[in-house]
């Protein structure tokens, strides 16, 4: 198979089986692109989203066998530790010595649209290609119960602490920010309202203007590294059907692009998961599901080859019409594997066809989604910081602002990066709403479809 044009040595695709990682939201889809888990010969190679590379060699001075910790108690497991929802694989050397966990839940392409209780534990060893890796490491793989509190408790009631391959949300130095602005910004006011220290307030104002600030660096730096990427030059894209009723953001976001080692999925709100072409965990299968009674299609699967379901598109949104027949034509050809028509069986009572499907979250998000929704799941706060902080940082900022009305230097300094920190918070969630309202998440009438 021809090596991806535009791909520098540090991106080639190693030999399969490789483990891919959850999808991600745009800010973090550099993780998707770039993490990898896989064998080289007799070592296992944990890349992260930096192209830094663990290794770690198989033998009595490195990995001897793998444990498979299935959860315990679900419930408690996905309210405390949800990166293990599906249980740990923990690689161990000799004795009882745990050299590397990886949470299944981190390496499970499919894992945003699937719940908890849709899955069991241990399918995810094959769909993740974790089970085919153990093997191709040529070590023994075995179960274990998961201890209470989880594996990762676990290792600190021994006194060590192995390697975790995952790959987080947002970097770290975002966390510390964040972090000694708000108690940078508590000591400041309190000793310049208690010890009556002027140049305190410019220095609580600056502190809390590094939580938007270091919002804005994340948000930026991941703007700049989609926009250079290069992974996509020699990409097949296909894009979802212009018809009535899509919005903007679903025809201008969503798409499924066809690599030679891999089919990047894109959906609504930009979410980005990665599924292999090759072993038994890539896409081997694409099966058209068809309504029993009617015989009108539904749905389009991609199968692995285990006969597991990993993606789900709606055939309404991405093949109606005659654009979209030839759209599916050039699907079937790009994908080179089997095709097949299945009848679906729709229960009496649902009220809508994917109702009961395992990846029916799947047809939500590769749907034009409603504003509301829509606006919800891209808008940063609500999807990645959490609302409060929306209405945190202007209300701490107010109490520095009146600074602006002062004759004095550090007093109005504070008033000026107050205002700062407002607008760093205010303008970029207004501008999202105000675009998301009056352009992306408006509905293109028929009229406009082809336009």
């Amino acid at each position: 198979m021809a090596e991806q044009p535009g791909l520098n040595a540090s991106l080639r695709q190693p030999a399969e089986p490789v483990a891919r990682p959850a999808g991600a939201l745009p800010h973090n889809a550099h993780a998707v692109r770039r993490a990898r888990l896989y064998a080289e010969g007799h070592t296992l190679v944990v890349r992260d989203a930096r192209f830094r590379e663990r290794r770690y060699e198989v033998g009595a001075d490195g990995i001897c066998r793998a444990v498979f910790h299935p959860p315990g108690n679900l419930w408690e497991t996905v309210q405390k530790r949800p990166v293990e929802r599906w249980g740990v694989l923990v690689f161990k050397g000799e004795g009882e010595r745990e050299v590397l966990r990886v949470p299944l839940a981190a390496w499970l392409p499919e894992a945003g649209v699937v719940g908890a209780m849709d899955l069991e534990p241990s399918k995810c060893l094959n769909r993740t290609g974790l089970r085919d890796l153990v093997a191709t490491l040529g070590i023994p793989l075995e179960e274990g119960a998961q201890p209470a509190g989880g594996v990762e408790a676990q290792g600190k009631s021994r006194g060590i602490r192995p390697d975790r391959a995952v790959h987080a949300d947002l970097p770290r130095w975002h966390s510390w920010a964040r972090g000694l602005g708000m108690f940078g910004w508590f000591v400041a006011v309190v000793t310049a309202f208690s010890a009556d220290l002027v140049w305190a307030m410019p220095v609580a104002a600056c502190a809390l203007l590094l939580i938007p600030a270091s919002d804005g660096v994340v948000r930026i730096a991941a703007w700049w590294r989609n926009r250079r990427s290069n992974l996509f030059a020699g990409a097949l894209m296909f894009r979802p059907s212009s018809g009535a009723g899509a919005t903007r953001r679903f025809l201008r976001t969503a798409s499924v692009r066809v690599l030679p080692y891999d089919v990047v999925l894109t959906n609504t709100v930009g979410e980005e998961r990665w599924l292999g072409r090759a072993g038994a965990h890539g896409v081997a299968r694409v099966v058209r599901l068809v309504a029993s009674t009617t015989g009108e299609p539904l749905a389009v699967e991609f199968r692995d080859r285990n006969g597991d379901a990993r993606a789900l598109l709606p055939w309404k949104h991405w093949f109606e019409g005659q654009q979209g027949q030839d759209r599916w034509a050039e699907l079937k050809a790009a994908l080179a594997v089997p095709v097949a028509d299945e009848k679906l069986r729709i229960a009496e009572n649902a009220s809508v066809w994917w109702q009961g499907h395992m990846l029916g979250a799947d047809v939500r998000k590769m749907s034009p989604m409603e504003a509301e929704e829509a606006r919800k799941e891209t808008d940063w706060y609500r999807s990645v910081i959490g609302r409060n902080e929306l209405l945190a940082l202007p209300l701490f900022s107010a109490v520095l602002l009146a600074g602006l009305f002062s004759d004095e230097l550090p007093a109005f300094l504070a008033g000026l990066l107050s205002a700062l920190t407002i607008a760093a918070a205010l303008v970029p969630a207004v501008a999202s709403a105000l675009v998301s309202r009056f352009s992306y998440d408006k509905v293109i009438e028929k009229a406009e479809a082809n336009v």
